[in-house]
């Protein structure tokens, strides 16, 4: 019996191959109507014989193309139209937009294997792509997704191209940034003589890469930095240039062999390296490398990813080195550079020479970053390769927008059922960042045709974001506490309504108290939380400058917990005596000292103690050498004892003066640093366990949702969740979010929805 549905197709279904795979599989199955993108998605109408339309509804259903990701279909039997043809027709604009965009993907076989063939009309064209490959969300203004909403728009297609484009059973029918040399975007090297060169660019690049010198590179999501990676003296220019003296720089490797040759590759880092987002991926080091040491300073990891673009698969054809630095261009705590003026006038005295193309690109995007814990990969940092792709919940809720935190910031735009993170836009500390962060909201708004009913912020009232919100008169504004929107993240990734225990450990987080929370132990639902468990408060002399000097932190702890802790003070940083000084009246007087009860500045105090960090140059950094020396121990670890655990005004305090004072007695004794610091770690799983199972004695919960910057430890948090399990609890972590701020929008989100 002939038949005729209309089927609406919602999800990622534009600019992926989705309406020729549609008028394949019409003509397979002989049956006739037509498709077309529309804000919506892709609208259908289909009909033929009943066997052919079921068919064809269970390949639609069951066999979607790969990059694809359907969240709805719709279908309905309409009356037939007696159409035997099948077309895909141009697109249709109307007033409701649904429709989801692909995040920009990995340069597909097809075309790598295009690009390096001599015999292909694209060989070496650096902008080749087709529907299963190329930029997206970087390149897109507005929906439908089509040309002239991208930064194609101004590339005309030559004959051959237009030809490809228009087949319905072309692999490039309807790519929007196809082009050829014929035709797009053209590479341009400014040399460190400032001269041009149009014709063999990538060759140059490659020659000013093996002289040394350290070159801008306009990417898919914004400019890199690149040196090769086995000259030393490359490498500490651009550490000194742009002023990034100790955090690990990331590395682009020419494939898997080569990445092989300096890190430990595992089966779970290798599938993540090699997928269609191509993350950076934190890989053991080898012990024998012959990478330049300053690459990585005191760090046990290599940031390493793979070429995904065409353009990054030339760098490494046909020339050594297999290594190169590739890290962000931009100056400190700013905004990756995008536009290419823009960035030979902030990276003149850091890049030696630049390498650009005239294809704009819209939305910044940086290198997304995962880790590898107990085979299972973490977010760090959410970005290229996954943003906008949204999180899908079982329930409906309100639209709103979450504008996240000060750090490793992110925004978070929901509808219906759909929470949009965006890409990593960094701290807002300056304009810059600012602007970037404006510029993030109004391209997603746009994109999704979101009207948030209300503006969701972080309790903190000098965040920039939480300002910002402030400011929007005309929509109502609600905050929410900082680590009860890292606990929330977690319940909407696992879309859980009920109450936790959550475990929220960082470094800085606005109280409800007024005192900078960090080490906590909350009973969560989605609509409030109770506070049952957090370290003891302890001054944090300077404020934030203490983050940076980790001893001020040391200094902190010794004089509130023990008797002679002055004295301990001035010998254990016996240069800073006048310091010291000034910090026991600044504490003893409550000035410029508020209260903290941080997990990472607990962190910070035992690095200092040990003697391994006085002061960092980036966030984290004391935590993660002290993580990076408890890695490397084989000897026998010492017991440091128990936190001691006080119930005081309804909650459980957290007090480690017992295990400070073994630390620093085994310190005296010429112990093994790395053996204390892996033993500090191994109390920390212990209290935190003992703590989770006190809260479940009186209360039942038994399923936990750890979150936090602190979590990106591996030893922490391989450690709580063993010992968790262990012990019955059901756990929860985030894994579709970064577990440090770069998620907490989305727990803030998770909340405004459900307000």
């Amino acid at each position: 019996m002939r038949k005729r549905f209309l089927i609406k197709v919602a999800g990622i279904v534009q600019g992926v191959g989705f309406r020729p795979y549609i008028f394949r599989l019409a003509n397979r199955w002989q049956l006739g109507g037509f498709v077309h993108n529309h804000p919506d998605g892709v609208l259908i109408e289909i009909e033929g014989n009943g066997n052919g339309l079921q068919n064809f509804v269970k390949a639609l259903k069951y066999q979607p193309p790969p990059l694809a990701l359907i969240s709805g279909i719709d279908i309905r039997e309409i009356p037939n139209k007696n159409q035997s043809q099948f077309r895909i027709e141009k697109s249709n604009n109307t007033l409701h937009r649904n429709t989801l965009i692909s995040p920009d993907i990995n340069l597909c076989e097809e075309c790598r294997s295009e690009l390096l063939d001599p015999n292909d009309r694209r060989y070496l064209y650096p902008f080749i792509n087709c529907t299963n490959c190329g930029p997206r969300y970087t390149i897109i203004s507005d929906i439908p997704y089509d040309r002239s909403k991208t930064s194609m728009s101004g590339f005309k297609m030559c004959a051959q191209c237009q030809k490809e484009y228009d087949d319905p059973l072309n692999r490039r029918f309807h790519a929007q940034p196809n082009a050829c040399p014929d035709c797009g975007p053209s590479l341009i090297f400014c040399d460190i003589n400032n001269s041009y060169h149009t014709t063999d660019a990538i060759r140059h690049v490659q020659d000013a890469l093996r002289a040394g010198q350290i070159i801008a590179i306009k990417g898919i999501g914004g400019f890199h930095l690149a040196a090769d990676a086995k000259n030393n003296h490359a490498v500490h220019r651009l550490r000194i240039r742009k002023h990034r003296f100790e955090k690990p720089l990331a590395l682009m490797v020419k494939d898997l062999d080569a990445a092989a040759k300096y890190a430990v590759i595992s089966e779970a880092a290798s599938l993540q390296l090699t997928n269609l987002h191509r993350p950076i991926v934190l890989c053991p080091k080898k012990e024998k490398n012959d990478l330049c040491p300053e690459i990585s300073l005191d760090n046990e990891y290599f940031g390493l990813m793979l070429p995904y673009s065409p353009l990054h698969e030339l760098l490494f054809h046909s020339a050594n080195p297999d290594a190169l630095v590739m890290t962000s261009a931009n100056i400190s705590e700013e905004p990756i550079c995008i536009a290419n003026d823009e960035c030979m006038k902030q990276m003149e005295d850091i890049a030696d020479g630049f390498l650009i193309h005239n294809r704009d690109i819209y939305m910044r995007c940086d290198d997304s970053v995962l880790q590898i814990v107990e085979e299972k990969s973490f977010f760090i940092r959410r970005a290229r390769g996954y943003s906008p792709r949204p999180i899908k919940l079982k329930k409906n809720g309100r639209s709103v927008l979450a504008v996240g935190g000060q750090l490793k910031n992110t925004i978070c735009l929901t509808k219906k059922n759909l929470v949009f993170l965006s890409q990593h836009i960094g701290d807002l500390e300056n304009l810059q960042s600012l602007n970037a962060f404006e510029l993030t909201i109004d391209h997603l708004q746009r994109l999704f045709e979101v009207k948030p009913e209300c503006i969701i912020h972080d309790h903190h009232p000098e965040y920039l974001s939480t300002k910002w919100a402030r400011e929007k008169r005309e929509i109502p504004t609600k905050s929410v506490q900082h680590h009860y929107a890292h606990i929330l993240s977690v319940m909407a990734e696992h879309d859980i309504e009920d109450e936790v225990i959550g475990i929220a450990l960082d470094g800085t987080g606005y109280g409800d108290d007024g005192a900078i929370w960090g080490g906590e132990v909350l009973m969560c639902n989605l609509h409030s939380f109770k506070r049952i468990s957090h370290f003891d408060y302890l001054p944090l002399p300077g404020g934030s400058r203490a983050i940076l000097e980790p001893w001020r932190m040391a200094v902190s702890y010794l004089i509130n917990y023990f008797d002679d802790g002055y004295e301990r003070a001035t010998s254990l940083f016996p240069g800073r005596g006048d310091q010291i000084k000034i910090i026991a009246q600044a504490i003893e007087k409550n000035v410029n000292s508020p209260l903290t009860s941080s997990c990472g500045r607990l962190f910070d105090a035992v690095a200092a103690l040990l003697g391994i960090s006085e002061t960092v140059t980036y966030e984290g950094q004391a935590a993660i050498l002290l993580e990076s020396l408890a890695q490397k121990t084989a000897r026998e670890i010492p017991s440091l004892g128990e936190f001691v655990v006080i119930e005081k005004d309804g909650h459980y305090h957290l007090n480690p003066v017992e295990i400070l004072k073994n630390i620093l007695t085994l310190r005296n004794q010429g112990k093994d640093i790395a053996g204390i610091s892996r033993a500090f770690h191994e109390t920390l799983v212990t209290v935190f366990t003992r703590i989770a199972s006190l809260i479940r004695s009186e209360t039942g919960l038994e399923r936990i949702a750890l979150s936090g910057g602190c979590f990106q430890n591996r030893i922490l948090l391989q450690g709580l969740m063993k010992n968790l399990q262990n012990e019955g609890f059901q756990i929860m972590t985030n894994s579709e979010v970064p577990v440090n701020d770069g998620g907490i929008a989305l727990g803030q989100a998770y909340w405004g929805m459900h307000y």
